[in-house]
């Protein structure tokens, strides 16, 4: 199977109306925003998007949402994005907040197989609000089930043609788990190389859990919220 894509916008062809999606980063650190773009000149509808953060105004999954393309979103940060409070508080999009190391362990569960385990990050909250609950050693835990989508967008530092990932610093952070838990992973890379060519002990997403690759340049190194020093 071919696995080297020309272009964003062939990758993501066949991403339709209702389609579940993964789509990596940390803040805007590590987001995959030549895909994200991409998803916008297709103009796709009714997309259920899962990701940490939601992008900023006019930048990486803001823009999808100024395209009126996401139909509800699971994630844990949301507070840069001034449209989706507006959104939310107009009942326009259907929004779900889960504690950020729950998202990151729900979206590991569901790339490792494992359909629910238990945490006592939300007991006693509305997080447990309609979930099971069950003591362990005089602790109550709450029950969480794994999260796994149609379609996995991940950016990548390096990768090689055979789809073997390396992130760099922050970007590593939700990637690679989500990487593992989509049916198709979509990986854009600042670098593409050949098999052989990378560390294989520095390789972090073995090439197995990834169907398409590209390589994208031009990153934008956009600052989330900048702040100054008051003299």
């Amino acid at each position: 199977m071919k696995k080297v894509i020309a272009s964003a916008d062939e990758a993501v062809q066949d991403i339709t109306e209702g389609a579940t999606i993964l789509l990596g980063g940390f803040g805007l650190c590590g987001i995959p925003e030549h895909l994200i773009a991409a998803l916008v000149r297709k103009g796709v509808k009714g997309l259920h998007t899962i990701s940490n953060n939601m992008g900023v105004d006019g930048f990486g999954m803001g823009l999808m949402l100024e395209a009126g393309m996401i139909a509800s979103h699971i994630g844990s940060y949301v507070g840069e994005n001034k449209l989706l409070e507006k959104m939310v508080i107009e009942g326009k999009l259907n929004l779900t907040l889960v504690p950020q190391g729950t998202l990151a362990e729900r979206i590991r569960a569901g790339g490792a197989g494992i359909p629910a385990f238990f945490t006592p990050t939300g007991v006693g909250t509305v997080v447990a609000d309609g979930k099971e609950t069950r003591e362990f050693d005089g602790r109550p835990y709450v029950m969480e089930r794994w999260l796994r989508a149609d379609f996995a967008l991940v950016k990548a530092w390096k990768g090689d043609t055979m789809g073997n990932l390396i992130y760099r610093k922050t970007a590593r952070n939700f990637n690679p788990m989500m990487a593992t838990a989509a049916e198709v992973t979509i990986a854009e890379v600042e670098e593409l190389v050949m098999p052989g060519d990378l560390d294989p002990d520095s390789v972090v997403t073995p090439g197995i859990y990834v169907q398409r690759i590209i390589q994208c340049t031009g990153y934008e190194k956009k600052i989330e919220r900048r702040t100054v020093r008051k003299h």
